[in-house]
């Protein structure tokens, strides 16, 4: 792909500031660079707010259109990638409480509790992907859980069984069911733990056909509007950073 005469693997090694520069000197195509750069962080930031793949994509898109029509109030007291982060999630929190979806609620102690009046969502392929690597990773651990408190552990927290009827089941004491109930949760966390490296880093994955589209929209956008009219601040000014 190309960049007014400069092709997609030349652009690379230029910085974020040194990119926003040239977009702001007119050329536009550039500002592509920025966001698949960046798609991947916004898209997780947006999309663990607002708890919808198609609206955190949709939310995404304002995102950059927002920053591109503020381009000029970035100064570089932060990098651009801070500065458009932040854009992106108070676009997200906006989004929230406009849908009434943002609805948090803090206990006795001060801990937030689960909102309520969320909108329910089907499944992505992605999450649902997601969800058995998760199952898989789970089972994997579960199994490698020493015989005796894993055998504990699949009556107690499986099975939901009570302490007593596990004591029953396995000829062990109340005592000794809550002990390796206990060891079992506890290698069971840190075997979750070893495991879940290569899984988080596919969490709220935003890659392939996905960013394209954003990019896509994004730069039809931007292009539209250009046409129109000169860049120009429009709406309140962004807090300055």
């Amino acid at each position: 792909m190309l960049y007014i005469g400069v092709t997609f693997a030349e652009a690379q090694p230029l910085t974020d500031s040194e990119v926003v520069e040239r977009v702001r000197g007119g050329e536009r195509a550039l500002y592509e660079l920025l966001m698949r750069r960046h798609n991947q962080r916004l898209y997780r930031v947006v999309r663990s707010v607002v708890r919808d793949d198609a609206e955190a994509e949709d939310v995404l898109q304002d995102t950059w259109v927002r920053a591109y029509e503020h381009l000029d109030q970035f100064e570089g007291r932060a990098s651009f990638a801070t500065w458009v982060t932040r854009i992106a999630f108070y676009e997200a929190l906006a989004r929230s409480r406009k849908s009434k979806r943002w609805t948090p609620v803090e206990d006795e102690s001060g801990a937030i509790v689960p909102a309520v009046e969320r909108k329910s969502q089907v499944e992505t392929p992605e999450a649902e992907a997601m969800r058995g690597e998760l199952g898989e990773i789970l089972q994997s651990a579960v199994d490698a859980l020493p015989d005796s408190y894993r055998t504990v552990f699949v009556l107690r927290a499986v099975e939901q069984l009570s302490t007593v009827d596990t004591a029953e089941s396995l000829g062990l004491s109340e005592e000794a069911v809550k002990t390796r109930l206990h060891r079992a949760r506890a290698l069971l966390r840190r075997g979750v733990e070893a495991r879940m490296g290569p899984a988080l880093a596919g969490a709220y994955a935003f890659m392939g056909i996905r960013c394209d589209r954003t990019v896509a929209r994004v730069l039809a956008q931007i292009e539209k509007r250009s046409t129109a009219e000169a860049l120009t601040p429009c709406g309140e000014r962004l807090e300055r950073m």
